[in-house]
């Protein structure tokens, strides 16, 4: 599977986020619990100074493996960090700055990122397992562009 080293700088993210395992037998629920919500509870159209009209899912607090818990999170880019009590039903993270691969994924949105995932856990990358995340580049469920950053050393 190809990718390119790609150099980001931080990122201000708010959405929703869980805890799930990727051998656990609700992974998928959850996961797909978090988009439902944030989509048909008005999350994402209500989070303000959205940096673009690009989706992320995001994965962090994990360990080395493929089967620690991690936790992970539906969110979009902000320019900044949302304040006041009226937003305090959001996870505010960052995505840290440095070195990513970033692979360029065509197809069905679920089923091309699932087998995209697949396809990485089995690559000898130099992994810093500190932050990854997805950036879906459409809304197209059948057809999208979604690109997947894997942070490295």
């Amino acid at each position: 599977m190809k990718y390119e080293i790609v150099t980001l700088k931080e990122k201000i993210v708010v959405g929703l986020s869980a805890r799930t395992n990727n051998l656990s037998p609700d992974m998928g629920a959850v996961i797909g619990g978090l988009w439902n919500r944030f989509y048909n509870e008005g999350i994402y159209a209500s989070i303000p100074e959205k940096a673009n009209n690009k989706a992320l899912g995001i994965y962090t607090d994990f360990e080395n493996d493929e089967r620690s818990d991690y936790t992970v999170m539906t969110a979009c880019e902000t320019t900044a960090e949302p304040e006041g009590d009226e937003y305090a039903r959001y996870d505010v993270r960052r995505i840290p700055a440095g070195r990513y691969a970033r692979f360029i994924v065509h197809g069905d949105m679920v089923k091309a990122v699932a087998s995209a995932w697949q396809e990485i856990w089995q690559m000898d990358l130099p992994r810093t397992f500190q932050c990854d995340f997805e950036e879906y580049q459409d809304d197209n469920m059948e057809h999208s562009e979604i690109h997947i950053y894997v942070g490295l050393h």
